[in-house]
């Protein structure tokens, strides 16, 4: 019998294509990428795998991914300040690689000739899978159920999944695809493909509307060294755990929810909506902190790599020469990226309080207009001369 390495998530979609690929003769072995999409509870992976067996999957490899996922994937992007289209802070799309990764690794393990996933021909995810994996083993076969098979929609799904008897969490009600790391959830599907339906709360999973965040703001004060963040408000905690506290705060104060029409890697736009409460803390943090220690044209031409380098994790494009070239140079603008950020959350905004930095390229001396002031203003006239020199007629 062939074998097949299946990326499962336990969601409808990755349950309805064990049963199909079993029916068709493949052996398949599920394997779950723990990357923290339990927010502080954890996710039940026993009944996950509880669910895999069930719909036929005859063994299940669930692996802890997270710190590897936050040492090497998350902290990159956010040393670069990675974010694509301006809103969307990349938790899906960061994840992918690593996933593909895996699958690769469990099929080297498992001697299977193929690997499978729950990805539409719409989407990225396919995208970003397939690539990482022909790039690591271009011998691997693909095979993508969604893009071929029979069931044409989310509904027919629900049907085949009753029909089979396969244990799942969703109804046509609320036909939610919903994909969490501890980066971030993306959701889409149901009213939402409608982008003139306002979101509905129930579509949220992590946080809470603003007007129900507390009336009283709330600070945090995050700590950097070298780029990467280190403590929050003076207690040192790992990656993964800093991030798990900050979703928590974030989202007790409606930070992080985006609503975006998108445009997709595969030429058509979409209506996504993202939660994103820890990197959105992060991200405004250590862009605060970057404005502080840079000086200006490392910090613009900075600014320009950063879109590039989003829209290669969007695109699928991890493992790639150019995003691991760019990467070098993002390692060498956070040599002094140190110091302390503090941050007010106040019912969906994040703003900066305060700041400070051993590498601080701010002078009070030289900004002041109170009485302290050093900048010598009779200097202006003579720059402005000759700055403007080239462009007087």
């Amino acid at each position: 019998m062939k074998k097949i390495i299946l990326a499962y998530s336990g969601g409808l979609d990755t349950s309805c294509i064990v049963r199909w690929l079993t029916d068709r003769g493949w052996d398949v072995v599920c394997f779950v990428a723990d990357l923290g999409q339990g927010l502080g509870k954890g996710e039940n992976f026993a009944r996950i795998k509880q669910r895999a067996i069930a719909a036929g999957a005859s063994r299940v490899y669930i692996k802890d991914l997270k710190d590897e996922f936050v040492k090497d994937f998350v902290m990159s992007a956010l040393k670069a300040n990675a974010v694509y289209e301006g809103k969307y802070l990349l938790a899906t799309a960061l994840g992918r690689p690593l996933i593909a990764k895996y699958l690769v690794d469990i099929a080297h393990k498992e001697k299977a000739t193929a690997i499978a996933h729950g990805c539409t021909g719409k989407g990225n995810d396919q995208v970003r899978i397939e690539v990482t994996a022909n790039i690591l083993d271009p011998k691997l076969e693909i095979i993508a159920p969604v893009r071929t098979w029979e069931l044409k929609s989310r509904e027919q799904e629900i049907d085949y999944a009753i029909k089979k008897k396969i244990p799942i969490d969703v109804s046509k009600k609320k036909p939610y695809s919903l994909d969490k790391n501890l980066w971030g959830v993306s959701i889409e599907s149901g009213i939402l493909e409608d982008p003139q339906n306002e979101p509905p709360e129930d579509c949220y999973q992590w946080t809470v509307s603003p007007q129900k965040a507390p009336n009283k703001a709330t600070y945090a004060e995050i700590t950097f060294e070298k780029g990467v963040p280190k403590k929050l408000d003076g207690k040192a905690y790992t990656g993964v755990k800093l991030i798990d506290k900050l979703n928590a705060l974030g989202a007790k104060n409606a930070i992080g929810r985006v609503d975006c029409i998108e445009n997709r890697l595969v030429g058509i736009k979409s209506r996504e909506i993202y939660e994103a409460p820890a990197a959105t803390i992060l991200y405004t943090a250590h862009k605060e902190l970057e404005a502080l220690v840079l000086d200006k044209d490392l910090a613009h031409y900075k600014e320009s790599r950063s879109g590039l380098y989003g829209e290669l994790i969007y695109n699928g494009l991890w493992y790639s020469d150019m995003r691991i070239a760019i990467d070098k140079f993002i390692q060498q603008t956070q040599k002094r990226v140190t110091g302390i950020i503090k941050l007010k959350l106040y019912k969906g905004n994040c703003a900066v309080a305060s700041r400070k930095s051993p590498y601080s390229l701010y002078k009070k001396r030289l900004a002041t207009y109170s009485e302290g002031d050093k900048f010598d203003q009779k200097l202006a006239e003579g720059f402005i001369k000759i700055y403007g020199m080239p462009f007087k007629k």
